[in-house]
């Protein structure tokens, strides 16, 4: 895949990991690898997966998750797939009359990176496509994640429940880590003096365009005008390429001469 030259390396974090408890099909399994690696996660854990491993449908349907599929572990027994945790949350959307903490997308999130950079290891659990997690198996968990489904149709497909999850954790990741290419520009905000040099200019072309008109609303009209670009915050660059449009409107569409200017 071609990625920009501004572009930062990829976000490949090993934990928290994604263990898929008795996965069914394999295009389920090869969807959620690609929803993991998309939001910069890479750790998939399979718990007696009902067909074969490697599944060539899992890798179809993965899209070029391949380093998410090929590391793929696979265990037998859940107590095996959750031995290195330390904290275990369990994706689920039914009460189980468990005493344990029931958290949204948003707050699992933020609650597994500040266990995290405390050096906890996470692991959040999903069940099979047919019914979900045993009882037994979400007693292993610390907390339950649910999601904001509709209670009369609750049932979610197994990738799109691990994408809400994936989504919710970058978007708590992208709270303090804000990606590069969207970062301030380099150029510092526009002055006043260099913001009012730019109205001057614009105001008088406009005077020669006989813009405001009628005479006595040039007033409010300038007024809505410094309002606009104001409301833009330009920066210094910014209001030097308005200040560079102007003039070459003016000159452009057969108005002063650029000597004149």
């Amino acid at each position: 895949m071609t990625r920009a030259a501004n572009m930062p390396p990829p976000i490949e974090e090993e934990w928290p990991a994604i263990c898929l408890v008795r996965p069914q099909m394999g295009e389920n399994i090869g969807a959620v690898a690609r929803a993991m690696l998309n939001f910069g996660l890479t750790s998939l854990r399979l718990v007696a997966p009902r067909d074969r491993w490697p599944n060539p449908k899992a890798e179809v349907v993965a899209v070029g998750a391949d380093v998410v599929l090929k590391n793929a572990r696979v265990e037998w027994t859940l107590e095996d797939a959750l031995a290195d945790a330390t904290l275990v949350i369990a994706a689920s959307a039914r009460p189980r009359g468990l005493e344990k903490p029931v958290w949204g997308p948003r707050q699992t999130a933020e609650n597994i990176r500040a266990a995290q950079a405390k050096g906890e290891r996470a692991i959040v659990m999903f069940g099979p496509e047919a019914s979900g997690m045993e009882t037994d198996e979400i007693a292993r968990a610390d907390a339950i994640l649910t999601l904001p489904v509709n209670p009369g149709f609750a049932s979610l497909n197994l990738a799109n429940a691990a994408s809400v999850f994936c989504y919710a954790y970058a978007e708590a990741r992208q709270g303090t880590d804000l990606p590069s290419w969207f970062q301030p520009p380099d150029s510092p905000p526009a002055t006043q003096a260099e913001l009012e040099a730019m109205f001057a200019h614009l105001e008088q072309e406009l005077e020669h365009g006989r813009f405001f008109h009628p005479m006595d609303k040039a007033p409010l009209m300038k007024r809505n005008l410094r309002a606009l670009f104001l409301r833009a915050r330009l920066s210094q660059q910014e209001a030097q390429t308005m200040r560079g449009v102007i003039k070459a409107l003016t000159i452009g569409r057969g108005g002063r001469k650029k000597d004149d200017l």
